[in-house]
């Protein structure tokens, strides 16, 4: 690794490096020198990969998936991936030497909260949120598309909860290897048995390896792989591989770390993504006040590694979840500014912006450059804090058009009521009797229930219906978002 300048970023429960990065934080460049490293995080656009706001040229670059050798095409946007390659003095391209996806869970769903927007596998929590992406095998693309007992693969963040939220979902074909990754705990030498959070692995017939000790310890961080179930329900594994939680890095390097807060004491005393981190009269505070850095709250954190191992954080960056979404046909298109206007709703795309093409299209290297009016797209994404857009999008993806009447959506917060009319993003909702109206449990409210009591100014609503003029969405269905 060049001296001069390291950078290294830890995204979930995985090590990586963005270097100053494209997609945050504002580490100093050094003219001249690209900088070498590790970088994780989702897949956002493929023609290269793109993560972190990150371009990586792959052309020589190793592909391992799930422990194999393989190539760029057998990932999915959306998945985690770890890079390890350099990065360009512009900060945004950079090549890749070797590109590594393991996901964090692999087995048949024992549950589903269809309220609660989650599932269990292997007794982990999976939840579903405005960061999520499905193969197009799973429809709709929900939880609602899913079924108990059919195998699924999960990437994404461990969060405050040691539940995992999902960056991608993808259905697997019965008879696939099961696999769980996380801490151990509860270890039974004896029975040869070991909790991850909460679920119980036999491995008295797996094979070991990587472990320091050549042995199992609570504490260590493992994949547990196998095909087949004991009595009580246990995962009996067939191999356990050590993974290294710890840092790779030296003192004084820069650290930057994506993920969830999963320990709060304090300011100075926290950990993000399992690694430890600390503030100090120094520390800048992006996308909210200090006073918001808490358990299970999704940070990005750039700072330098101490010599105990601690990143004393020089700026923290919150990531809100993308609680806007827009379903609707484009109006217009302009890729000189990196926009677009849906239901007359000016929505801006930037490095970080997740591309997705499940259209008949199918194109891998898809971005807005192929993005037409006319067409039918999802967008989800947060307020765009710059002033330029109503939306700055996270998600973008492209669907077939369907047949008219084509069901048009929107997802924001109310910023009128006039019954029996909202407002949302500067889009007219306008409902009648035939209009379902929900409570944010899915129960069944009253057009006067709604109206009277349970909406008013910054609810968080969905609405679904048919695109009339106006801006104006015709409802058959309005809902009040959890």
């Amino acid at each position: 690794m060049n001296k001069m300048l390291s950078c290294v970023i830890v995204a979930g429960m995985t090590v990586s490096l963005l270097a100053g990065c494209g997609g945050g934080g504002g580490s100093a460049q050094i003219a001249g020198i690209d900088r070498l490293g590790v970088s994780s995080g989702t897949v956002t656009g493929f023609g290269s990969v793109f993560v972190n706001g990150v371009e990586f040229e792959t052309d020589n670059a190793v592909f391992t998936i799930d422990g194999v050798p393989g190539v760029e095409s057998d990932l999915n946007i959306g998945q985690v991936v770890t890079i390890t390659g350099s990065i360009d003095v512009n900060g945004t391209t950079g090549t890749a030497n070797s590109v590594v996806f393991d996901d964090d869970v692999e087995g048949p769903i024992s549950s589903i909260d269809l309220s609660g927007n989650s599932f269990v596998v292997l007794g982990q929590t999976v939840r579903i949120d405005g960061d999520t992406s499905f193969d197009s095998q799973i429809t709709p693309a929900s939880v609602a598309g899913l079924s108990v007992g059919e195998v699924v693969e999960v990437s994404g963040f461990v969060d405050g909860n040691m539940g995992i939220r999902a960056t991608y979902i993808e259905r697997k074909d019965a008879g696939s290897e099961f696999e769980l990754q996380g801490v151990v705990d509860s270890l039974d030498s004896g029975a040869s048995t070991f909790q991850i959070n909460g679920f119980t692995v036999d491995f008295a017939s797996a094979m070991l390896d990587g472990f320091p000790s050549g042995m199992i310890s609570n504490g260590d961080n493992v994949e547990a792989k196998g095909t087949s179930f004991g009595a009580s329900g246990e995962l009996i594994a067939s191999t356990v591989d050590f993974k290294d939680q710890g840092i790779p890095g030296a003192e004084g390097d820069e650290i930057e770390i994506e993920g969830f807060v999963t320990r709060f004491v304090s300011l100075t005393d926290f950990d993000v993504s399992g690694v430890p981190v600390t503030t100090n009269g120094q520390t800048e505070y992006s996308g909210g006040p200090s006073a918001s850095l808490a358990l299970d709250v999704k940070v990005e954190v750039e700072g330098i590694l101490s010599a105990s191992g601690v990143i004393v954080a020089e700026e923290i960056e919150f990531r809100p979840e993308a609680e806007l979404r827009i379903t609707a046909l484009v109006d217009s298109v302009d890729s000189g500014t990196n926009s677009l206007t849906l239901l007359g709703v000016a929505i801006r795309v930037n490095l970080l912006t997740r591309f997705e093409d499940n259209s008949s299209a199918e194109i891998a290297q898809f971005s807005l450059a192929n993005v037409n009016a006319g067409e039918y797209l999802i967008i989800r994404g947060t307020g765009d804090t710059t002033g330029t857009a109503d939306v700055l999008a996270t998600l973008l993806e492209r669907e077939d058009t369907p047949d008219p009447p084509v069901e048009t959506s929107i997802q924001g917060f109310v910023t009128g009521v006039d019954n029996p009319t909202l407002t949302i993003l500067g889009v007219t909702i306008e409902t009648s009797a035939g209009t379902e109206f929900e409570d944010q449990n899915g129960d069944p409210l009253t057009a006067a229930e709604f109206f009277n009591s349970a909406v008013s100014v910054d609810t968080l609503i969905g609405a679904s219906g048919v695109e009339s003029d106006g801006p104006t969405i015709v409802a058959d269905k309005v809902e009040i978002e959890d």
